[in-house]
């Protein structure tokens, strides 16, 4: 890239609050590339509804199908779009897995940061389970992480994330830890 970015990958387990931090850093200028997007997209394009039982079954089938490099080969297109078009501040939403982030570190070398976001397992699920989109009970999110930690190899970006954010206050202390960070 002749112009250097800064990237910083979200990582998390669901309902850590990433969406809240990008959300956070999207208000602040940086342009978002959501990889979930891209199963959403790919989903429509199939013919596929989009529910949360389709969106985790079609994620690693499409992995299965297409390589575990599926995704984020879709991403990097995107970050490299958005590079051109002259932004220099990139948000990845949804790094989800093992692959992804070894991809992503050798695309990028010194250009990406990653930042997990974590919370005490008990205070998630309660959060999870309040969402108004998409609540899960303790029993479907448990699920949920099993799933994404043994078919996704979730755990390594958030193992090997540079930088980490304990998210286990109100949204203003969230804010506040966000912007220390940066």
């Amino acid at each position: 890239m002749e112009n250097r970015v800064e990237i910083l990958a979200v990582v998390g387990m669901s309902g850590s609050g990433k969406s809240e931090v990008v959300k956070i850093l999207t208000e602040r200028g940086w342009a978002r590339v959501y990889f979930g997007g891209m199963i959403y997209k790919e989903m429509e394009k199939r013919g596929i509804a989009i529910t949360p039982e389709s969106q985790q079954e079609f994620r690693e089938r499409i992995r299965a199908e297409e390589g575990k490099d599926w995704v984020v080969r879709q991403a990097i297109l995107a970050v490299y779009e958005l590079a051109r078009a002259g932004q220099r501040k990139i948000v990845l939403d949804g790094v989800y897995s093992w692959t992804e982030y070894r991809i992503l570190k050798h695309e990028f070398p010194g250009m990406m940061r990653v930042v997990a976001v974590v919370v005490p397992r008990e205070l998630r699920y309660k959060r999870v389970g309040k969402r108004t989109e998409r609540p899960f009970s303790e029993e479907e999110i448990r699920a949920r992480d099993y799933s994404e930690i043994e078919n996704l190899e979730k755990g390594g970006p958030i193992a090997m994330a540079d930088e980490y954010i304990l998210n286990d206050g109100t949204l203003e202390e969230l804010g506040e830890k966000v912007r220390k960070m940066l």
